[in-house]
């Protein structure tokens, strides 16, 4: 019996040690798999693969870090404004009712041409009135002749001779007033005769510029105080920037001004500063900048909104495309095209032999970069790995290389 007992603790021990052996191995294999799950997750994918074809079909376009003259800068929103003394409001000197307008909104008018034309009776009555005093004063000079004679004669009065000059120094300046009138209804005093007496009269621009307005039209009637048109002269457009009052101290005379339209931001205008405000527009606590306008003015319009980018401190840097950098973790990158292979499975590099044999793939990188400032689509950059000068680059296309990075990321696993 005490053989049989034994017999049977041995086959309970054996039994024992054989499944303690069996639970040791097991959490081995675990820890063997966590740890190679960990390591795979330290080394995230940074090379991404993609084919001629990928490429192409996304527009992935290569480029190179240039070396550009950026400058920092200051974003300030405006308007386009024309100075007062660049706009006319025209009006006639005399009231009357308009003949013709021989001009249409749109129209480049020149300093002193006819713009319309207005009729009045009473114009003739002023040309009348010329004539008369003219007459007059031929009267008068004889009359003062003859009374200088007698007097000088002891045969005349002195009151006499007195009265003959009072009275044709007084008819000289009704005639002085009258050919000012008719200068200014656009009527040469020296064409002025019984034979030639007109009714009508001429309105000209007083300035130079485009007719931005017409408010009369043929057959009404205008006064002193009718507008008739609006002149106003674009070329002599420039910015009023609304600059917050923390960026004042960075402003100065002479720098230059990017900006564009509010509704056509394809177009980029310059500028330069001329003149600083010195008091807070309202209760915007901002302070005008005015820049006058350089270069292509063509489409610019007083009243429109802009946006501007004023320069500061100028310095060549190197720097690529705006869009060929991408954010991931709060960080910034660029792809840069590599010789190096993507660490991948033995079952997907069966698979990448295949595809290579199909289509020629290419390689890129990603690289960590620090922003620098931005300028007109361009930004500066330092690569915290060093990119070789003549290092191929995406500079377009670069969210779709991150997007096939982050997938194959998946992939792996």
């Amino acid at each position: 019996m005490q053989i049989k007992y034994k017999a049977i603790s041995l086959i309970f021990i054996s039994i024992f040690a054989i499944s303690c052996g069996g639970k040791k191995e097991n959490p081995q294999g675990e820890i063997k798999i966590e740890q190679t799950e960990e390591n795979h997750n330290e080394a995230p994918e940074t090379i991404a693969e993609l084919t001629e074809e990928q490429m192409k079909s996304v527009g992935v376009t290569l480029g190179t870090v240039e070396m550009k003259e950026l400058t920092s800068t200051i974003k300030a929103n405006g308007l386009l404004r024309v100075p007062n003394n660049k706009k006319a409001t025209v009006t006639s000197l005399y009231g009357g009712v308009i003949q013709t307008i021989k001009v249409q909104i749109g129209d480049f008018v020149r300093q002193g041409q006819v713009l319309a034309t207005i009729s009045n009776p009473e114009y003739i009555q002023v040309q009348e009135q010329y004539l008369t005093v003219n007459s007059r004063i031929s009267f008068a000079e004889q009359e003062f002749r003859r009374q200088r004679e007698l007097f000088d004669n002891d045969a005349g009065a002195k009151k006499n001779l007195q009265s003959a000059d009072s009275e044709l120094k007084s008819l000289r300046t009704q005639r002085a007033s009258l050919q000012r009138q008719l200068q200014l209804m656009g009527i040469s005093p020296g064409k002025v005769s019984n034979g030639n007496l007109r009714s009508g009269l001429v309105i000209t621009s007083p300035i130079s510029g485009t007719i931005s307005n017409i408010n009369a039209q043929i057959g009404s009637y205008v006064d002193v105080s009718s507008p008739v048109l609006d002149i106003i002269d674009n070329n002599s457009i420039h910015l009023d920037l609304q600059v917050f009052e923390k960026d004042l101290p960075k402003m100065k005379i002479g720098q230059i001004v990017h900006f564009k339209l509010t509704n056509n931001p394809e177009t980029e205008y310059d500028g330069k500063v001329y003149s600083i405000g010195s008091s807070f527009e309202n209760e915007s606590k901002t302070i005008s900048v005015h820049a006058n306008v350089t270069g292509n003015k063509i489409g610019l319009i007083d009243g429109m909104n802009i946006t501007g980018i004023v320069s500061l401190d100028k310095s060549t840097t190197p720097a690529i495309p705006d869009e060929a950098i991408v954010e991931a973790d709060g960080k910034y990158y660029v792809f840069v095209q590599t010789n190096k292979k993507a660490e991948e499975h033995h079952e997907a590099n069966n698979h990448s032999k295949e595809t290579k044999d199909d289509s020629k793939t290419i390689n890129f990188e990603k690289v960590e970069i620090v922003k620098g400032s931005s300028d007109m689509g361009y930004t500066a950059i330092t690569s915290v790995a060093p990119i070789a000068p003549d290092a191929k680059i995406v500079v377009k296309g670069a969210f779709f290389v991150n997007a096939k990075l982050s997938n194959s990321g998946d992939h792996g696993h």
